[in-house]
């Protein structure tokens, strides 16, 4: 398990829709990551319905805040389908099933399974995805630019012009 599989598992739980369970868990959160205490300070501040309407407006309205890793390689190419059954491949391969809630390669997801398996492969690979869903964030001027901040400081830097 790599040392950063704790800070993982809390960006995989603010990177969810903010329910009640994510605002119960925000001081463990807090303390267990503190990499991730802009947003857990933010969360535990701002009344549910509020910051559960802005994830809606930053993830949920259109694609440019997209938390599907595919996406940002593929865009709206037939690759789309293969890049998924490569994800699930790869789950499969560390014995782990896809629960069919959400697809595989939903940014939450990948992060839960690094932080359960080890393996920081997806995460490397989608590295330049990720540093720029972490750029429009910061653009946007939302605290969860944090959170990808946080997890892109603890990937190796990304090979210029080598996809994924």
């Amino acid at each position: 398990m790599p040392s950063d599989a704790v800070l993982y598992q809390a960006a995989a739980l603010c990177l969810t829709y903010p329910d009640d369970d994510l605002i119960a868990r925000l001081p463990l959160l807090r303390e267990a990551a503190p990499q991730l205490r802009a947003f857990t300070d933010h969360a535990a501040v701002t009344p549910r319905r509020e910051l559960a309407a802005h994830y809606v407006r930053v993830f949920d309205l259109g694609n440019r805040h997209s938390l599907y890793l595919s996406r940002w390689h593929d865009g709206g190419t037939g690759r789309h389908g293969t890049s998924l059954v490569r994800f699930q491949d790869v789950y499969r391969r560390h014995g782990l099933e896809c629960s069919g809630e959400e697809l595989p390669d939903f940014l939450p997801a990948v992060l839960e399974f690094t932080a359960r398996t080890g393996d920081t492969g997806l995460l490397s690979e989608y590295r330049d995805g990720l540093e720029r869903l972490r750029a429009r964030l910061t653009d946007y001027g939302t605290p969860y630019a944090g959170v990808l901040g946080a997890v892109c400081a603890t990937l190796p830097a990304a090979s210029a012009g080598t996809p994924p």
